[in-house]
């Protein structure tokens, strides 16, 4: 194969393949269709034009048909009148009419046979076309079907790829909050514990802090001093009186 087929038979393959993309097959069938009617309709006025001139043919028989019955009427007269020159006249022209007459009559059963014909050809035309109708509009259906599904499709394959990156987004939102909330706490644990200054400005001196250490201690102190009052109170209310017995017996 030369280079020049191989361009266009690739040519060909793309220039079909464009077609295939752009080709909506609904209006293929409605095309069809409608050139199916063009054609039903040719042989429609082909019938109509025979039928006219089957007509036409039929009147011409009669007419030639009625100038026949006068010659004959007028040959009749002569004859009475002892004109036979006439008749035989009247006859001869009668004779020539008939020869007429036979040939338009086969003329006009070949044209009633045509005829005939085209009406059983207009019909089966007819019953193929109404066919191609119902099986046009049944393909066209089921194409729109298949098409609104595909878009449906489609839609949702959007959608899920959409929401997979949606996906994706959150859960990287998420995963560094919890690594700033993570940082944010062990920064909380370090400024509790001392290890890092605070950026506040507030950090206590050394003197400062044995100060409050020792604040807490006094008021720790205090405290426990209190707790041993209430407790002290409580026994002595209740113990008070065995000491008090105790020097009575032995003051006895």
């Amino acid at each position: 194969m030369s280079v020049f087929q191989r361009l266009s038979m690739i040519f060909k393959s793309k220039a079909n393949k464009a077609l295939d993309s752009v080709e909506d097959p609904r209006e293929t069938l409605d095309y069809s269709y409608q050139k199916q009617l063009e054609l039903l309709q040719k042989v429609r006025r082909g019938v109509a034009d025979v039928a006219t001139s089957r007509k036409r043919v039929e009147l011409q028989i009669q007419q030639l048909e009625q100038q026949s019955g006068k010659l004959e009427t007028q040959g009749r007269a002569a004859l009475t009148q002892g004109r036979e020159d006439l008749a035989r006249e009247a006859l001869t022209r009668r004779s020539g009419l008939s020869s007429q007459i036979e040939s338009l009559r086969e003329q006009h059963a070949n044209l009633q046979g045509e005829e005939q014909k085209l009406t059983m050809a207009a019909q089966r035309l007819q019953a193929k076309v109404d066919a191609f109708r119902t099986r046009k509009e049944t393909i066209k259906a089921t194409y729109t079907a298949a098409q609104a599904q595909t878009q449906i499709s489609e839609a949702f394959s959007g959608i899920s790829e959409e929401m997979g990156d949606v996906g994706m987004a959150v859960q990287r939102a998420e995963d560094k909050t919890a690594e700033m909330q993570a940082r944010a706490g062990a920064v909380d644990e370090l400024l509790a514990s001392g290890a890092l200054d605070d950026v506040t400005g507030t950090a206590k001196d050394d003197i400062q802090a044995e100060l409050d250490r020792m604040a807490s201690s006094t008021g720790v102190e205090a405290e426990l001093e209190r707790m041993k009052l209430e407790l002290g109170q409580g026994n002595g209310g209740g113990s008070a009186p065995q000491i008090e017995g105790g020097n009575n017996r032995e003051g006895s």
